[in-house]
């Protein structure tokens, strides 16, 4: 039986297996501080995060707060600029 996993679950398990420096060297971010620094809406950041597909903003939920890691958010930004 194959279970299904989303890209944070698989993003939270791949750093549960890094040693606790290393997980706590990548910032976490609110939904303000990513719409800050996007410079966009905090309305857009929360479109985003409901979004399917390759335009969809890398998040997670810590129990009803959503946090961004700001490695992921950087590599998402370039994925999207085609860098």
């Amino acid at each position: 039986m194959m279970l299904n996993t989303s890209q944070s679950e698989c993003a939270l398990y791949t750093a549960a297996q890094r040693s606790p420096e290393t997980i706590f060297d990548d910032d976490l971010l609110t939904v303000s501080e990513v719409a800050r620094l996007l410079k966009v809406p905090i309305s857009w950041v929360y479109e985003r995060t409901r979004r399917r597909g390759i335009d969809r903003l890398p998040h997670f939920k810590l129990g009803k707060y959503l946090r961004f890691s700001e490695r992921e958010i950087v590599a998402w930004l370039q994925r999207i600029r085609g860098i």
